[in-house]
């Protein structure tokens, strides 16, 4: 790790005015379990670390008539124990499925929302698209994308927490580079696949800063996230998909499906949507969002498994959200 400056502010104003609009210049530290892990490896090397953890308007949950409000450095055990966020279990599922309590406790909403991806092309120092995508594509791609993959990024995602905070209709505030500068967006813009490696997969830019995630009441939305996991640790899913649904008399009146864990971005499935609004939810609607969420899958030479998985995983997320017991897998 190489020596930078180290800042501590109290202030949104004041995190904002030691932000370089340098990419790579500065870096934001929170929780520090995704960056601190990048800086030991050298694969990000800020002249400034800018920790915002000091900062007390960025912390804590409240909740109003409209919905809830949750500051970016509110640490995910926090968001755990939160009633206000009972309503939304999507949330809770998708955190108690990290299953560690060190990253729980320090992991905060921002970070867990920015966090660079897992893939071991990356993280072993090849670029974030890996020579344009083709080490991915002629190596070991077991772990990666079976959406979105067209282009150089292959990787996936990585956060747990944004499927669900997608599907349940979150927006997110962003605000920089000057203190006047806000801006309020859906989630799901937020993300974009990069297309050469000076882009992140956000569109944050280095001098901004993320500062709360709002979320619409939920009024009785039934929410789930699925994971489809190959043991109880702390490792990431191989898929992951969140189900929102506004049913009336037992049909499905509004849908928002979203997968994790399959793309460069959270993944939304307007086809799986569409072939369960205005039906029923049982063990056949289900099974038919499944195959159409996945109708469009171009997965890789060795991760043709994740297809399947992805299919199970819409399909018990949405059985799930309507209360209807899943079995095995």
């Amino acid at each position: 790790m190489k020596a930078f400056d180290f800042a501590a502010p109290e202030q949104e104003h004041e995190v904002l005015e030691m932000l370089s609009a340098v990419p790579g210049e500065t870096e934001i530290l929170a929780g520090g379990t995704d960056l601190v892990p990048l800086m030991k490896q050298m694969l990000v090397n800020p002249e400034r670390v800018v920790n915002i953890m000091e900062v007390p308007s960025l912390r804590g949950v409240s909740a109003d008539s409209l919905g809830l409000t949750i500051g970016a450095t509110t640490t995910l055990a926090e968001m755990l124990e939160a009633p206000e966020l009972d309503q939304y279990p999507a949330i809770k599922q998708a955190i108690a499925g990290i299953n560690a309590v060190q990253l729980q406790s320090q992991g905060t909403l921002g970070g867990e929302l920015c966090q660079r991806p897992r893939c071991w092309y990356f993280r072993n120092g090849h670029g974030l698209l890996a020579r344009g995508g083709r080490m991915v594509a002629e190596g070991d791609n077991r772990f990666h994308a079976i959406f979105g993959n067209a282009g150089p990024a292959k990787f996936v995602h990585a956060s747990r927490l944004a499927p669900a905070l997608i599907a349940l209709g979150a927006r997110v505030r962003l605000i920089g580079p000057s203190e006047e500068d806000e801006t309020m967006l859906p989630l799901e813009t937020f993300y974009r696949t990069p297309r050469h490696e000076g882009q992140r997969e956000h569109i944050l830019s280095p001098d901004q800063l993320i500062t709360h995630v709002m979320l619409p009441a939920a009024d009785g939305l039934a929410n789930v996230t699925y994971e489809v996991r190959q043991g109880e640790g702390p490792d990431y899913p191989l898929v992951a998909a969140a189900a929102a649904l506004r049913m009336e008399d037992g049909v499905v009146r509004q849908a928002s499906i979203v997968l994790g864990h399959v793309a460069p971005t959270p993944w939304l499935s307007p086809e799986a949507e569409r072939a369960i609004v205005g039906r029923p939810v049982n063990h056949e609607t289900a099974r038919a969002a499944g195959e159409a969420a996945v109708a469009a899958a171009t997965p890789l030479s060795d991760n043709v498994y994740k297809v399947q998985l992805a299919r199970v995983a819409v399909q018990r997320a949405i059985l799930s959200a309507a209360g209807i017991e899943t079995g095995g897998f």
